[in-house]
């Protein structure tokens, strides 16, 4: 029987029966199975982090959590880490994007801006319509994947998920 982490398992434990969701792990991460195999879980790279987004995840793996703040991709997770988990710092952090929901309060007529005055690669724009309020919109060139606007959404409309081909057309 083997013994690798299963984070599809430890879900249906939680009844969580739906798609499945791999958590965010630190930049430069390398791939899930990679990660789960190699990481010691010495939270090392948590304790490195100052913006103190990175916390023990499911399974005791380092995972992000943007309620926290904002990723500032400074390197200090990879840097201290002494697993295989981290992939080159000169390659582009992760392909996670910021995506705005429905749910965003401006498609309620109600002005707020609190995503775009918090971006600072100033990936998220407001839309001009006549007679509406200005919704927002991600340039996805431009966005990082950050976190910086996921936090100060005041009704969690903004969620960071892997970017994919067809989002990006």
């Amino acid at each position: 029987m083997s013994s690798a982490f299963n984070p599809s398992r430890r879900q249906l434990f939680r009844g969580d029966v739906g798609v499945r969701r791999l958590p965010l792990r630190p930049p430069w991460s390398v791939e899930e199975d990679l990660f789960t195999q190699d990481c010691s879980r010495c939270h090392e790279c948590i304790k490195a982090c100052p913006e103190n987004i990175l916390e023990a995840g499911s399974g005791g793996f380092p995972e992000v959590n943007f309620q926290q703040g904002e990723c500032s991709f400074c390197t200090d997770c990879a840097a201290v880490c002494e697993a295989p988990v981290f992939r080159s710092v000169q390659e582009r952090p992760w392909s996670q994007l910021a995506t705005i929901s429905e749910s965003c309060i401006t498609h309620k007529q109600v002005v707020c801006r609190s995503c775009g005055e918090n971006c600072e690669p100033e990936a998220i724009q407001f839309k001009l319509t006549a007679g509406q309020v200005a919704v927002p919109t991600i340039d996805i060139d431009l966005c990082t994947g950050c976190g910086a606007c996921l936090a100060v959404c005041p009704v969690q409309a903004v969620s960071i998920s892997v970017s994919t081909e067809e989002s990006k057309s």
